[in-house]
């Protein structure tokens, strides 16, 4: 990590008002900091008092970058927005009294089911050929 000092042309500041901060610079020059490098710089700008300006040119970051960093510090927090809740309605038209559910199994049986009654009987039924299917030969 490389801190930053101040530039030749700023004019000196006692260690304890900005001690130098930790920012790490690229091959470009151009300064990287992490969210937690972020908020120890701005915890120091806080307590120095100074201007964004001034403590940009005392610390040698980029007025415009560290400008950002400010204004987004500052910004209220929004909490965290939840999906709003969205009800539909739902239309159930009555089934025709003569209305069946075919099942149809593998090997091309079928069953049809007229009424809710007969749900278990099926369920029995599919199980049994399926636990006598398990057995190559008879299937």
């Amino acid at each position: 990590m490389i801190t930053t000092s101040r530039p030749v042309d700023s004019p000196a500041v006692t260690p304890s008002v900005i001690p130098k901060l930790p920012v790490t610079v690229d091959s470009k020059g151009r300064v990287r900091t992490s969210k937690e490098q972020r908020r120890v710089i701005l915890a120091e700008f806080t307590r120095s008092g100074l201007s964004v300006t001034q403590f940009a040119q005392r610390t040698g970051l980029k007025y415009s970058t560290f400008a950002v960093w400010v204004q987004r510090y500052r910004r209220p927090k929004r909490p965290a927005r939840k999906a709003p809740l969205r009800l539909l309605e739902a239309v159930v038209t009555p089934a025709p009294a003569m209305s069946a559910l075919l099942v149809q199994l593998p090997g091309g049986a079928r069953v049809e089911l007229r009424e809710a009654g007969q749900v278990p009987l099926v369920v029995a039924l599919v199980r049994a050929l399926e636990s006598a299917c398990e057995r190559p030969p008879t299937c």
